[in-house]
């Protein structure tokens, strides 16, 4: 039995290549060798080559049939391709080709309204606490007057006289393989099989009209950046009828001028003077929800982070709330009064430290007997 061929080898791709890529090299790789388009060699050697592109497409096209492809190295056996060589998407993407478009089909019935995204900014204090957010915006609701058929009277919707209700309209074409009948989406009717005879004036027939809509957002405590909460229903109506789509609101978290986020935790930094470092003392600080205490210890290096618990932001998932980093800094004064200077190498030297040298000048004159 002779071996299979490698499916990325066939396309003449990387295993590493991207859906474009692919897609890009299939429909070269179909112009090139379709069957009706080679003029000279082997027929049946012609349609052998172009099943083998299609079905290598078949598998490197579908995320899942790729992934086990990669992992085993074969075909899994409901994932293998028809063995007419043409599937799914493989003869929409043929049709594409050759008449720039798939053919027309009636819908099932009328298509679903528009999902709807809005952006909430919220601060760290909200995030802390939680809040109620009112938001306003327009989208496109059921016509009041129609009640969402876009007919103005009691009317039903008439067949489409252009396609005569199937939704779609068949024409030949004259193409360089030769005649081909194509089918389209009926413009008329737009693929629904029929049309209102007397439209509604308010919304054109359309069924929906542009509304304000007002939603109350109830932002969790502990929420996280980019968190997204949907509303069911509040997106926009469907045309004569249709469902609505879903609103989806996207939590924006604002930067705060002193504090950090790391999950749960809140992180700041603080600046303490070096007799504070040295000695010790209690350092209080404003965090989010009132006044925190931090005790320092006496030898304090530069860099210290201290923890207070459960002073962070509440847990999304799982109960308490996260901590209080506080990194310390000790400063250091930039001009010292000449009191501060000498309690300063008085400490120096009584600690074994090496203070600036004396200039040579002051050395030779105190060594003469000159003050």
């Amino acid at each position: 039995m002779a071996a299979q061929r490698d499916l990325y080898d066939i396309l003449g791709v990387a295993r590493s290549a991207s859906d474009d890529e692919i897609k890009q090299a299939y429909r070269a790789l179909a112009r090139k060798h379709h069957p009706d388009v080679v003029r000279d060699g082997n027929k049946a050697q012609a349609e052998a080559h172009f099943k083998e592109i299609n079905a290598a497409y078949q598998v490197l096209s579908d995320a899942q049939k790729r992934a086990y492809y990669d992992r085993y190295g074969t075909v899994r056996g409901d994932g293998a391709p028809h063995p007419g060589g043409f599937g799914g998407e493989g003869i929409g993407d043929i049709f594409d080709l050759f008449f720039g478009g798939a053919g027309g089909r009636r819908r099932s019935g009328p298509a679903a309204g528009a999902d709807l995204r809005y952006d909430v900014e919220i601060t760290f204090e909200d995030v802390l606490k939680g809040r109620e957010h009112e938001i306003t915006f327009t989208r496109l609701a059921q016509c009041t007057a129609c009640r969402g058929t876009g007919s103005a009277s009691a009317q039903a919707p008439a067949t489409c006289p252009d396609c005569r209700g199937t939704g779609a309209v068949r024409s030949m074409r004259q193409t360089p393989l030769g005649a081909f009948m194509t089918q389209s989406t009926c413009a008329k009717c737009g693929g629904e099989g029929r049309v209102i005879a007397n439209p509604c004036k308010t919304c054109k027939g359309s069924g929906r009209r542009e509304a304000y809509q007002q939603v109350k957002v109830n932002v969790p405590r502990g929420v996280e950046e980019g968190t997204r909460i949907r509303y069911q229903g509040l997106g926009e109506a469907g045309e004569r009828g249709g469902a609505y789509g879903d609103l989806y609101v996207f939590i924006a978290i604002k930067p705060h001028d002193v504090f950090e986020r790391e999950g749960a935790d809140l992180l700041c930094d603080t600046a303490i003077s070096f007799t504070q470092a040295a000695l010790g003392s209690k350092l209080e600080l404003e965090a989010l929800d009132g006044t925190a205490t931090i005790d320092i210890p006496a030898g304090t290096q530069s860099g210290s982070r201290f923890r207070i618990g459960g002073r962070g932001f509440p847990r999304s998932r799982g109960a308490g709330r996260g901590d209080l980093l506080v990194d310390v800094h000790v400063q250091t004064p930039k001009k010292l009064t000449r009191k501060q200077r000498d309690l300063l190498e008085e400490f120096a030297l009584a600690g074994g430290e090496e203070l600036e040298q004396k200039g040579f000048f002051k050395r030779v004159k105190e060594a003469f007997g000159g003050e």
